[in-house]
């Protein structure tokens, strides 16, 4: 769920951390391709959000961050599914 922080103060009896100064989670979401990983990102960009960690981009997989404008790190990324299908069964 995404809640304000007053309405996610009713949730729990502990004191909430302050994302601008503390990570408390990363959250990650999967996209279907590298196109999408980037529009999320530019989108976010464009919402208040500020660019985390440099994007990582190799041939199975594309990932950007950003910071949400509570200061939450989001991870946005792609696998290609192919690529993962053709990795050799680890014993």
């Amino acid at each position: 769920m995404l809640l304000t922080r007053e309405r996610f103060k009713g949730f729990t009896k502990k004191v909430l951390a302050d994302p601008a100064r503390q990570t408390e989670a990363i959250l990650a979401v999967s996209a279907d391709s590298r196109a999408a990983v980037d529009e999320l990102v530019d989108t976010a960009l464009e919402a208040g959000g500020s660019a985390a960690n440099d994007p990582m981009d190799m041939d199975i997989m594309h990932s950007r961050s950003f910071y949400d404008p509570d200061g939450h790190l989001w991870e946005v990324m792609w696998m290609d599914p192919a690529a993962l299908e053709a990795q050799p069964a680890s014993a």
